[in-house]
């Protein structure tokens, strides 16, 4: 099983919540996440509805419990790994997260090869740090992979990994080959030294076993085509994919044969059946008949949504990756939704 989860897909595909999600439905019973944000949005401290994350490594939430263990309460007060109140079952792991900033991270690296201390404090002050990030953007991905990277080979004083599993939102699906591929953007950076040496350490993660790209998407045109577009350059860097997560799922109202039923338009019995129920009578004019069209067209239009994603689901069948699905939430997503969508994703299977 993967240990680390990169996280990416088109703008709008709700990728961050995805990978919140992901984090929750890895922290099964005493297992520790680290979910981790590489953009600066603070986009993670909203959907956990906690303040913005700093540059540490903070507990932000328990997975949801066991199937069958009574509901926990608040999820960031109850303490990870107890038995759950009369289920006797436990409770899920913890969750934290990280928000990489490349400066930081530019002088944690700095002071860790070449012990520059205070002097690298004063090359932020005067702006060398953002000026090395901006003029050498693969210097940059190479920190902010580095760190998450480091998150998954660390172990404590016994041994053993300090997480289980570490999940990156990552940037979007149009820049996740060349974000992850960093030892080919370092290449014209640095042929030798410590900046070379880190890149390679980066990429023996990425692309081993233990690292997994997932991509969200959207049963849409564009979204699906970008996913077909970024696992084809995934596969091309060696990079290895994981699965596809189609979000914001919608059911179909109708079966087979009122979809055909609607496609076409049909009036024959629909008067009839508005009648029947007691909106009028079925007589031409009358306010069943009225109401024919106005129906008619939605669901027309409900027909043509249906068949066209049918189309892009099996477009992203031929990918030959697996699938998950996860409904669209009416309310929008709070933080009672993203355990829902956890859930969802656990019951799943690994992913």
């Amino acid at each position: 099983m993967s240990r680390l989860h990169v996280v990416s897909g088109k703008g709008g595909t709700g990728k961050t919540t995805v990978a919140a999600a992901l984090a929750l439905a890895l922290a099964t019973e005493g297992r520790r996440t680290l979910l981790v944000e590489v953009e600066g949005r603070q986009g993670i401290a909203q959907l956990f509805e906690t303040e913005a994350l700093p540059y540490e490594e903070r507990k932000i939430a328990v997975g949801p419990a066991s199937e069958g263990a009574a509901p926990w309460g608040s999820p960031r007060t109850e303490s990870a790994g107890e038995p759950s109140r009369g289920g006797g079952r436990r409770s899920g792991g913890e969750v934290h997260a990280l928000a990489i900033d490349a400066e930081r991270a530019l002088l944690d690296y700095l002071q860790m090869f070449y012990k520059l201390g205070s002097a690298g404090r004063a090359l932020k002050k005067l702006g060398a740090i953002d000026f090395a990030t901006t003029i050498a953007p693969g210097l940059r991905d190479v920190l902010l992979t580095g760190k998450a990277c480091e998150a998954v080979r660390r172990k404590d004083k016994n041994g053993k990994f300090v997480y289980d599993a570490v999940v990156m939102d990552a940037p979007p699906t149009g820049r996740i080959t060349r974000f992850l591929n960093v030892n080919d953007e370092v290449a014209g950076l640095a042929k030798i030294g410590p900046i070379h040496n880190q890149a390679q350490a980066v990429m023996r993660v990425l692309k081993s076993p233990e690292t997994a790209v997932h991509l969200v998407t959207l049963l849409e045109e564009m979204p699906v085509q970008e996913t077909a577009d970024g696992v084809a350059e995934l596969r091309a860097a060696g990079i290895p994919v994981g699965g596809v997560v189609i979000n914001m799922t919608r059911p179909a109202l109708l079966d087979n044969g009122d979809l055909d039923i609607a496609a076409r338009g049909a009036r024959t019995g629909v008067a009839k059946a508005l009648s029947e129920a007691g909106l009028g009578g079925a007589r031409r004019g009358g306010l069943a008949d009225r109401l024919i069209d106005p129906l008619l067209e939605q669901a027309r239009e409900h027909a043509e949504r249906v068949e066209l994603e049918r189309a892009e689901y099996a477009e992203l069948s031929a990918l030959g990756l697996p699938t998950y699905e996860l409904e669209l939430l009416p309310e929008g997503v709070d933080l009672a939704g993203l355990y829902h969508l956890a859930r969802d994703l656990r019951k799943q299977g690994p992913i």
